[in-house]
């Protein structure tokens, strides 16, 4: 059902940048939750998303864990039912490094964070799970592929209890399908369930179901799983950190990727010039104090 490994698929420097990880702090800081291009967005460093997660799992707390990205303001503005869910989050990463540049440009934060997503912090995230025993759960994508993932993982994360199933499935509310793969999850019980199946399917989906699901926390982390199987291939870290990511991935999936990177964003102009404006008259009010 799995295939067995031969190889280790994770960096070499993994080990070392575990051991010199920044020191993070025990509660939220003054100004981490603002508000950008009419959203809630948290700063948060991914050191920091685990160290809240590992809190609400020892709670055994219901808790969503979200993102933004260029991506998904666009899509807010076509499916407004997307609005319930980032109002529903405990959580919000910024999953793109333009946005945290630009809220610095506003003066909305003093500091430039490190984008945040699963590709950021999925070695800490495997390294705890396996050190604490968590169950966790991925729901989305194609069989072999994330059969394929869950092999690999529970291999390198042997503590770590790991399920995985696919995401071809009818998502409708009340489908037979839908109460299976529901009734799949309760009977896991997971400490973590990933759900992903794109934008917005996997937020549409967690919303419907959430009353459902077990307490746990829940991501939405797209095809996180594909990277895991070696499917897909990650950018470079520093391409994260510099902003171009979505340049690797366009090269790589044009088809796919051309109208997400290079139309969608300009559907967002008005929002931008609001903030800007928004940013002009603080400053100007802020003189005149």
């Amino acid at each position: 059902m799995t295939d067995s490994p031969s190889f280790s698929y994770r960096n070499p420097l993994t080990e070392r940048r575990r051991q010199t990880r920044t020191p993070f702090r025990a509660a939220r800081r003054d100004r981490e939750r603002v508000q950008l291009l009419g959203q809630t967005m948290d700063f948060v460093r991914p050191e920091e998303v685990l160290h809240h997660v590992e809190t609400w799992v020892e709670a055994r707390r219901k808790v969503i864990i979200a993102n933004h990205n260029l991506n998904s303001l666009a899509l807010l503005k076509r499916v407004p039912q997307l609005q319930k869910f980032y109002e529903r989050a405990d959580l919000i990463e910024v999953d793109s490094t333009p946005l945290i540049k630009f809220a610095k440009l506003l003066g909305l934060h003093g500091r430039a964070f490190h984008r945040c997503t699963y590709l950021d912090w999925r070695d800490h995230f495997w390294s705890l799970a396996n050190r604490k025993g968590w169950r966790v759960m991925y729901v989305g994508g194609a069989r072999p592929v994330v059969e394929r993932a869950q092999g690999r993982l529970a291999a390198e994360y042997p503590n770590a209890d790991i399920r995985a199933r696919d995401g071809y499935f009818v998502a409708t509310p009340g489908s037979r399908d839908n109460d299976v793969v529901v009734a799949e999850v309760k009977a896991f019980d997971p400490h973590i369930l990933f759900v992903g199946m794109g934008m917005p399917r996997q937020e549409l989906w967690i919303m419907d179901n959430l009353d459902s699901l077990p307490n746990c926390a829940i991501f939405s982390v797209g095809a996180a799983f594909d990277y895991e199987a070696g499917e897909q291939e990650a950018a470079p870290r520093w391409m994260g950190r510099m902003g171009i990511e979505w340049l690797f991935r366009l090269v790589h999936d044009p088809k796919r990727l051309a109208r997400r990177y290079l139309i969608e964003p300009w559907s967002l102009s008005g929002l931008i010039l609001k903030d800007i404006w928004t940013a002009i008259r603080a400053k100007r009010s802020g003189r005149s104090a």
